[in-house]
């Protein structure tokens, strides 16, 4: 027996070799070349079952790989809710933060992880928290978000869990004021408190019954609705998300689909549909979704930032580098995606090439320590015999 064994069987997945090595005495501490524990591995791969057995046997869900990220914090960027519920019951830290001074709440915010946002705020992941680019989980999710009912859901959430809407990030700029310069009515609403728009009653008892975990009541409540409305957008819009949390995806699709076909404009079913196809492990198909709601959208931003997202995710840093190159092009006074550009050069070993993308951060953005430190990382990385 070998601690890589542990590694190993945690990294796919085999809970039945995971409790046999641990039985046998496996240390639940050893890490690989990168820093990362067997729990880091399980969670990463999204494996619930042996997230429970080695936190069972001690594993530290606050212990940081060689890029500071934490299992906690790694489950909360990724989606993977259970594991995360699993180790805000065995003591994690919800305030601690990765390199970028993010919580667990901000990425999933950022992502739209509408359940995993939920259980971060339910294992007192602070709601106000800012990071070192001076965001919130409120900001990032407006900022980054299409205004869409899933971002819309999501910020709803934030701001009655006590989000600050008001919150200026280092501009200077609120999430009232992004929403608002971004067009995102039904979010600037939802902001100032003016939302007005009726909620379909199937709606409001599906999120009652999703509330007690009572998924596929509430998928069928939707559906019953439907028989009756079947061009409501809304009613299209939760039977699919419903159905994608029970990971009933490709039925999923076909209400995305048909929410398309009745409002062509609607592109937020472009980014739900990519996400079903993500889930499905149809990695192409989810990148031409991408590609089709960029295509038809007036800028496309949001669907290319969100399509860097799954490749950096994917690993395919090359690919992640290229579209965040078109963002920069269009964007050149984002500083986000800047920083963003150069995490992806620098994960490719291109240390010049995020040395040069790090500093356009840091002349839009002067005085921000995040950039200060990222360039001595990097210059440090540069000098390094290869």
């Amino acid at each position: 027996m070998t601690e890589n064994e542990l590694l190993q069987a945690a990294r796919i997945g085999d809970a039945a070799e995971t409790a046999r090595l641990l039985a046998e005495g496996a240390d639940v501490q050893a890490a690989d070349a990168e820093g990362r524990t067997a729990l880091f591995l399980a969670v990463q791969h999204d494996h619930p079952t042996c997230v429970r057995l080695l936190l069972e046997a001690g594993s530290d869900p606050d212990r940081r790989d060689h890029t500071e990220l934490t299992p906690f914090i790694c489950a909360g960027a990724n989606g993977f809710t259970e594991s995360l519920q699993l180790m805000a019951g065995s003591g994690a830290d919800p305030e601690s933060v990765n390199r970028f001074g993010g919580t667990a709440l901000l990425p999933a915010a950022e992502k739209a992880y509408l359940r995993t946002v939920e259980a971060c705020l339910a294992a007192g992941v602070p709601v106000d928290h800012v990071n070192y680019l001076g965001w919130s989980a409120l900001l990032e999710a407006v900022i980054l978000g299409d205004g869409g009912r899933l971002y819309a859901d999501v910020i709803q959430t934030l701001v009655e869990a006590g989000a600050s809407a008001h919150l200026e990030d280092f501009d200077g700029r609120s999430a009232v004021r992004h929403a608002d310069e971004q067009k995102q009515d039904r979010v600037l609403a939802i902001l100032t408190g003016t939302l007005e728009d009726p909620v379909h009653p199937a709606v409001t008892e599906a999120k009652v019954l999703a509330g007690d975990g009572r998924w596929a009541a509430a998928a069928a409540a939707v559906e019953e609705a439907l028989a009756l409305d079947s061009d409501n957008l809304d009613l299209l819009y939760y039977a699919g998300y419903y159905l994608a949390e029970q990971g009933r995806c490709t039925k999923a699709l076909a209400f995305y689909r048909q929410a398309l076909a009745v409002e062509p404009a609607a592109l937020e079913f472009h980014f739900y549909i990519a996400r079903c196809f993500r889930q499905l492990g149809l990695t192409e198909e989810a990148l031409r979704e991408f590609d089709e709601g960029q295509a038809r959208s007036h800028d496309g931003s949001f669907f290319l930032y969100h399509k860097s997202n799954y490749l950096r995710e994917l690993g395919r840093h090359a690919d992640a580098v290229q579209v965040m190159e078109q963002l920069v092009g269009r964007y050149p006074e984002r500083y986000d995606f800047w920083f963003h550009l150069a995490n992806s050069l620098r994960s490719l070993g291109r240390h010049e090439e995020a040395i040069r993308a790090i500093g356009h951060a840091a002349e839009l953005q002067p005085g921000n320590p995040l950039y200060v430190t990222h360039r001595e990382q990097s210059e440090k990385l540069l000098a390094e015999p290869r």
